[in-house]
């Protein structure tokens, strides 16, 4: 399973789901089903949008575990 640590990020960057999104392009309301991981995919240039918006890499925001 790939957990989406978009939560980890936003907080670490005091940044607010809004913000992000004004920031991405994306609905809040997109970026809400990423951060609770309730999302089945993600586009690359989503993910590229979010790495720069939060200024991090995709492994950043992305982990592995064992389901």
């Amino acid at each position: 399973m790939i957990r989406i640590k978009l939560d980890v990020m936003m907080a670490e960057r005091k940044m607010s789901l809004n913000e992000l999104s004004e920031k991405v392009g994306i609905t809040p309301a997109n970026l809400s089903i990423l951060k609770n991981e309730k999302g089945k995919a993600i586009r690359f240039s989503t993910l590229a949008a979010l790495c720069k918006a939060l200024d991090c890499q995709p492994g950043d925001l992305m982990e592995y575990m064992e389901e």
